[in-house]
């Protein structure tokens, strides 16, 4: 018999090294966070590629001047509106309606939300009623509440709750189902009541979602704002810009839509501040 070679073969390592990407190809990581100074040099640079598309776009002549102005000429239109033409009265009012409804609609759709979120039952009789408002269009109702409730404020903040409350009644539900059943199971068990399974445990849960989906939905809310003001209005951002399409100044409504976009910026922030500042363990 032959002897059997048992010994065994070298291996041979051989080391393969990752392919070495673009540095500038790391900023694109999946779900990769990005350091607090970098996003504020991402805003700015977004918004100077937008100033300067828009600058150069208007200057590119494609349509006359007075009908695409540039940011300079809404700049000054904008300076001019304030220190001349009393907009700042005009801001104020359009705040005060955009909160005073937004107040009314929390203050109807929250607990709405929370009954249907908490008890199925609530959920199977109220949601067949406020699902098909969602799809009704706010401004088809401007007819109705002019009749109603005449050319005052309470027609137009009447139109800014109907643009909101349906969304936040159902947005408000899924907030409140999103609580963890353990949670309230838990509860349960240690002998607490409905009442206070409600109060002390449902709803500190959802809070933080109930507040973020409050400042989601006051976005919504500025943008029915013109419509809620064109109608027989003498103040408010609205009612400005529909002076300024009489006269064909387009830098003027430009201004009011800027001015819109800002006043929604500033109430995002301020609702990310006031989240930050009550839900401090969430970050």
């Amino acid at each position: 018999m032959s002897a059997v070679n048992t010994a065994k073969s070298p291996v041979i390592q051989v080391e393969v090294k990752p392919k070495q990407e673009p540095r500038f190809l790391s900023l694109f990581e999946f779900k990769k966070s990005i350091n607090r100074p970098l996003q504020v040099a991402l805003a700015v640079s977004a918004w100077m590629v937008f100033l300067l598309g828009w600058h150069f776009l208007a200057a590119a002549s494609f349509t006359p001047e007075a009908l695409f102005p540039g940011p300079a000429q809404v700049g000054a239109a904008l300076i001019n509106l304030f220190a001349n033409q009393g907009f700042g009265v005009d801001v104020l009012m359009s705040v005060k309606r955009i909160l005073i409804s937004f107040a009314i609609a929390l203050s109807i759709a929250l607990p709405l939300g929370m009954v249907m979120g908490t008890f199925p039952v609530a959920e199977g009789f109220l949601n067949p009623l406020v699902s098909p408002f969602r799809y009704l269009p706010a401004p088809s109702f401007v007819p109705l509440l002019l009749m109603w409730l005449g050319t005052g404020d309470g027609q137009k903040i009447a139109l800014l709750v109907l643009g909101v409350v349906w969304f936040l009644v159902t947005l408000f539900m899924d907030n409140t189902k999103a609580v963890r059943t353990e949670i309230v199971e838990c509860s349960r068990t240690l002998g607490a009541k409905r009442g206070n399974v409600v109060w002390r445990v449902i709803l500190p849960s959802a809070l933080p979602s109930y507040l973020d989906t409050a400042r989601q939905m006051l976005a919504v809310s500025w943008t029915y704002l013109v419509i809620a003001e064109i109608v027989a209005a003498t103040d408010g951002i609205g009612a400005m810009m529909m002076r300024a399409k009489r006269f064909v100044r387009v830098e003027d409504i430009l201004a009011g839509i800027l001015v819109i976009g800002l006043l929604g910026l500033l109430f995002d922030l301020l609702f990310r501040l006031i989240h930050r500042l009550c839900f401090r363990y969430l970050y």
